[in-house]
């Protein structure tokens, strides 16, 4: 008999350590248990996929360009206005719509800071540009006949299929213009002492201006003779 106890105590120590919950793993999760987990899982993958697309098909957006103010001109003439009625620049607190096609005949924009502005395409006859900064503007296709651009800075300009019929150029600064072949100075009214320093004019174009009776002089800002800087042959 003292030899079956302990035998029997080992035994009931073994059926007591099969009922006990073991420490290391939880208990199965239950039916409806499962199948909220599987929403959620299908719920946070479709989300995740969305958001995916979201970012691949989101269109990318530019900041718009700053207004500069009055003192520096147009630093990116595309949102550029004047309010005289169509020269787009970046004057501050001015709101006109862009100049393709806007007549802006006789307007006075006498000594005013247009750096950058685009006249591409506009009409632009008989205006004053008297003393104007006129610095990488664009004449693209302009029609200019008539102005007066007397001591104007139209440096790097773009005078591209422009005409300058009856135009003053006198004491204007043409340095490094971009000039067309259908650009026409045939009919400028005055060049003395401009400086047309690396500008590349059209073969026709340069000998008409070098035997224009005003292709003479030295212009005042920049001490270059006009016919020095038209290269002319004489």
């Amino acid at each position: 008999m003292a030899r079956l106890l302990p035998a029997v105590g080992l035994a009931l120590l073994a059926g007591a350590s099969a009922f006990a919950p073991s420490p290391s793993r939880a208990p199965p999760p239950s039916r409806l248990q499962a199948r909220q987990n599987r929403a959620g899982d299908r719920v946070g993958a479709g989300v995740g996929a969305l958001l995916s697309f979201g970012l691949l098909a989101a269109p990318i957006i530019t900041p718009a360009p700053a207004f500069a103010g009055a003192d520096t001109g147009a630093s990116t003439a595309a949102s550029a206005k004047i309010t005289t009625g169509g020269a787009s620049t970046l004057q501050s607190g001015r709101t006109i719509a862009i100049t393709r096609g806007v007549n802006l005949d006789r307007s006075d924009f006498k000594g005013q800071n247009l750096k950058g502005v685009a006249f591409q395409q506009s009409i632009v006859r008989d205006t004053d540009f008297r003393g104007a900064n006129l610095y990488g503007a664009s004449f693209f296709d302009a029609t200019v006949d008539g102005s007066d651009f007397e001591g104007a800075d139209m440096s790097l300009c773009n005078v591209e299929m422009a005409q300058f019929n009856r135009a003053n150029l006198k004491n204007a600064i043409m340095r490094e213009m971009y000039v067309s072949g259908a650009t026409l100075f045939e009919g400028v009214k005055d060049i003395e002492g401009s400086d047309w320093s690396e500008t590349q004019l059209r073969k026709d174009q340069q000998k008409y201006l070098c035997n224009h009776p005003t292709a003479k002089g030295t212009n005042p800002t920049t001490g270059v003779d006009t016919r020095e800087s038209l290269m002319c042959l004489d």
